[in-house]
Order: C-alpha cells, then structure tokens, then sequence
C-alpha cells in the first residue's frame, strides 16, 4: 500500500508505531506497555494461624514413641551365686534382689542370654468426642523375635501410653501385655490396644500422645541392719 502525502506519511508512521507499542506490551506479560501498570511483587500477608473449628473437630493427637521404647529384650536367668557366710552385706543385697524375666538397667546387656526380643514397629489411634472430652483408642503392633535362648512360653511386656499436654501429664498407664511364643524359627506378631485414654478436649493442636515399652526405674538394693537378738535373761 502506498502513501504519497506527507500527512499520509505522518499517519502511517504513526499506526505502525501505535502498533509496535501495542505488539510489546503484550510480549511484556503484566509489565504494561512502557513498564506502567506492573504487577505487584509484595508477598502477600501470612495466614492467620488461628485453628478453625473444623479443623479442631477433626484433630486427633500424634502417637510416637520415644527414643530408647521401642525394644524390649528378655534374658534368662543367672544361676544362684555361692555366699559366704562372713559377708552378711551381701547376703542382704542378694537376699532383696529379684532375678526378672524382663531385662532392666542392672541387668547386663548380653545378647547370647537373649530369650526374646521384641520391637514395636507401628503405632496409630483413633479419636472421638463427647461431653467435654476426648477420647482415644491408642494401637501398638510389633513383634517378638526368638534369641539364642529361646524357650515357648508367653512373654509380658510392659507397654506404657501417656498423653501429654506441654510438660502436663493428662494420661499415663502402664500395662502387661502377655504374648505366647511357640515358634522358634519365625516372629510372633502382636497387636495391643488401649481403649480407655480419656483426656479434656484440645481448645489447641498442641496435644501429644506416646507409647512405648517402659521398664521402670531399677531397684536399688538397700542394706538395713539387722537386729541383734539378746538372749533371754533369767
């Protein structure tokens, strides 16, 4: 198409320019055309952290288990060990120590005297809600493995479930849970549950729930001194 006027001229240039103008602006994305009318780089406001009702409806406190919980080893027992009759201290230590089945912190950790070994391998729980309360169904599934010195019989385990609120104890019980073992070439699955975990319903999502085996504190042997008899006078 050909222009001979320089008005004609003029108002070409001038399309092809509005043109140009308007084919880079829409290259420029959101920028606009000229930079003018780019879109705005703040971050938007964080969310409120405020816990919907719903959303609380629907928590149901974590189950985990703490470090050094989930493996529970029984031992066989030590033979009686000969006393002497002058060491009367002694006598008393060995007269107030037990011989568990279950191994606990004074019991030496040797792997050869193993009779079972168990583990919990998972946890899960289930929630509901009434009158103010929360109550809960806390699983534990593991196994229990022969050792060295297996023997069938039934093992009791000690499995603790505690929910905590902060550094505030609202549950903890500690049970004994029997397994029977028979089998000495394979592991004998196990499933406890406790069905009883009932706790002030959560106004935050900040409960925490743990289950775990739970040997107690060791016993400490004591040495109480004996009464001496005084012989009868006459």
């Amino acid at each position: 198409m050909a222009f001979h006027s320089f008005n004609g001229r003029f108002v070409a240039g001038l399309a092809l320019t509005g043109f140009m103008l308007a084919a880079a602006g829409c290259q420029s994305g959101d920028t606009g055309i000229l930079g003018f009318g780019k879109k705005d780089t703040t971050p938007p406001p964080p969310p409120d952290p405020k816990v919907l009702s719903s959303q609380l409806q629907a928590y149901c406190p974590k189950v985990t288990l703490r470090d050094g919980t989930a493996f529970f080893n029984t031992y066989a027992k030590s033979g009686p060990k000969p006393k002497k009759k002058t060491d009367v201290a002694a006598q008393d230590a060995q007269a107030t120590q037990t011989a568990p089945d279950a191994v606990g912190a004074d019991q030496p950790d040797d792997s050869a005297k193993i009779i079972y070994q168990a583990s919990i391998t998972d946890v899960t729980r289930d929630c509901s809600r009434a009158n103010g309360s929360l109550s809960m169904k806390i699983a534990v599934a593991g196994k229990v493995v022969p050792g060295p010195m297996f023997t069938p019989g039934t093992i009791t385990m000690p499995i603790r479930i505690a929910v905590m609120h902060g550094t505030e104890v609202l549950y903890s019980q500690l049970h004994s849970h029997q397994v029977q073992v028979t089998d000495p070439s394979s592991a004998t699955q196990f499933v406890f549950t406790d069905s009883n975990v009932v706790i002030p319903e959560p106004t935050a999502q900040d409960y925490q729930a743990y289950a775990g085996y739970d040997e107690g504190a060791p016993k400490v042997a004591t040495n109480k001194p004996k009464k001496k008899k005084t012989a009868a006078t006459n």
